[in-house]
This record gives C-alpha cells, sequence and structure tokens, in this order.
C-alpha cells in the first residue's frame, strides 16, 4: 500500500493554539469576576459558545462574539457595556498571538513531503488561517491549504475526490478525534490522532480501538515511521 496523500490538521498539530484560548477564557473571567464567580461565566460561556458554533463557525472572532454575549447574560446591557472594550482587547490579543511551532514539526514536514503530497485541512477563520500560516514559516511544505467550515465525511469525500486519490492511499493526522480522526476514517483513509493535554472539549470523541486503519501517536514526529509502515 502506498500513501499518496498526507493531510495535516494545523491548531494543536502543527502549532499551540488551545493554550492561547485558555488564556483568553481565563482573562474574560478575570474582566467579569467583581460580579460573577469564574466557574459560573465559564460554564455560561462554554454553553453559549457551543451554541454559536453554528451560526459564527470556529476561531478568535467568534469566540470573542461569544464572550461579549456571555458578558450580556450574565451582567445585563449596562453593566456589561462597560467589560466589552476589555472583552475586545482580550479577542484582539488572541488573534495577534504568536505562532510556535510544536516540537520537530518543521523536519517532521519536510520528512514527510518525501512520502507524498501535504494537504493542509484546518478549521476555523479565513483570514486567522492564513495569517497563521503565512508566519509558521512552513505554508510552502503543502502542496494545497483548504480551510474549511467544518470537518465531516463529506468534506474529506471532496478533498479525497479533487485529488484524484483513492482513500485507503490517503491518511490525515490531528490532535482531534470528532474532527481529524472519525470522519477521515468514516471516508476510508487512514488517521493518526495525536491528542495534546490542552485539549477542547468540544473536538473528543471515541477513540476506534482496533481499527485497523487507526493509529495513536504521542507525537507528529512518529507519523513518518507510521506511513512507512503502511507501505
Amino acid at each position: 500500500m502506498t500513501i499518496d496523500l498526507i493531510c495535516l490538521d494545523a491548531d494543536d498539530t502543527l502549532w499551540h493554539n488551545m493554550r492561547h484560548f485558555n488564556g483568553a477564557e481565563a482573562a474574560f473571567a478575570a474582566i467579569l469576576a467583581p460580579f460573577v464567580e469564574a466557574g459560573v461565566a465559564c460554564e455560561r460561556l462554554h454553553a453559549v459558545e457551543a451554541v454559536n458554533l453554528a451560526q459564527y463557525g470556529y476561531g478568535a472572532k467568534s469566540f470573542t462574539l461569544s464572550m461579549i454575549e456571555t458578558a450580556v447574560d450574565l451582567l445585563g446591557d449596562a453593566a456589561a457595556g462597560r467589560a466589552v472594550a476589555d472583552i475586545l482587547a482580550v479577542g484582539r490579543d488572541l488573534l495577534a498571538h504568536p505562532v510556535e511551532l510544536l516540537p520537530g514539526t518543521a523536519e517532521t514536514l519536510t520528512a514527510l513531503a518525501d512520502r507524498g503530497r501535504l494537504v493542509l485541512v484546518t478549521k476555523g477563520d479565513l483570514l486567522h488561517q492564513e495569517t497563521k500560516i503565512a508566519a509558521s514559516g512552513v505554508g510552502e511544505l503543502f502542496s494545497a491549504i483548504e480551510i474549511v467550515s467544518d470537518k465531516s465525511v463529506a468534506t474529506f469525500e471532496r478533498l479525497f475526490d479533487r485529488f484524484g486519490v483513492a482513500p485507503e492511499r490517503a491518511v490525515m493526522a490531528g490532535d482531534s478525534m470528532r474532527s481529524d480522526v472519525l470522519p477521515a476514517l468514516g471516508a476510508g483513509a487512514w488517521a493518526a490522532y495525536i491528542p495534546q493535554p490542552d485539549a477542547w472539549q468540544h473536538e473528543a470523541g471515541d477513540a476506534p480501538e482496533g481499527h485497523a486503519r487507526f493509529r495513536r501517536l504521542a507525537a507528529l514526529t512518529e507519523l513518518p515511521e507510521w506511513i512507512d509502515e503502511i507501505k
């Protein structure tokens, strides 16, 4: 078996991401601290964000809108108005954070590029993702970059069809069971799960242990060796 197409997630697969969202959430809780306990503020934020994903999508801008909505819900219009400027500042910081590659990312991408076509498949705000990709310094290693609103079985089926690659000759690797692993397997591809400590609960899912095309890896650096095993 030869792997022709290697698809990779970006956030928390190539570079740190959730640590910045966690920092923004902590800053949000601090802004509301004079009025609401941190646990209450964060629990409400998570609920609002989950509802808003269908309308706003993923990313820092969506998260900022959810923080503002949560503040209004908890504080009322008058009190929330005083907090909005601080929340917007948190959102701007989230958009401007530096891109920090995970250890061994650049070297691993170079090794993977020798094994097949690399395609970056990531969710999030188009402009923000493009900015992070440019700042990462590794964008030129990819044959194509796909910024999508969500990842589903249909997303990967369209991707494989566009590149003229049979699913069994494609692999997807990422930190999300829900978005990277399960839909890729559902589309007939191979899938590598690379969990990160700062996991977003929204991206959780049941691991398909025992699935012939699934592998859990400790780090992205292990992916080239697994691809060689598939071959």
